[in-house]
């Protein structure tokens, strides 16, 4: 037998979503916010987040820093 309570949660994404149109971000930051966490997870190779913490918001931001040439004010959390 299914758990539907636990199948009907919204993803992580759409709960980012639901969350920053609820406080009227911009569409367009929305977006770039998303992107950003897909990226987070790519580059963690698709873990799941709840088996994630602040070493690996670290190792991204430093992989952005020393590999990718981000600039500090897009890594500014």
């Amino acid at each position: 037998m299914k758990d539907y309570a636990s199948n009907n949660k919204p993803k992580l994404l759409d709960q980012v979503r639901i969350t920053m149109r609820a406080a009227h971000y911009a569409k367009s930051t929305e977006e770039s916010y998303v992107s950003w966490i897909k990226r987070f997870f790519i580059f963690h190779n698709k873990r799941h987040p709840k088996d994630m913490g602040a070493d690996e918001v670290k190792q991204f931001l430093n992989h952005l820093a020393v590999d990718k040439h981000v600039s500090a004010l897009t890594r500014e959390i």
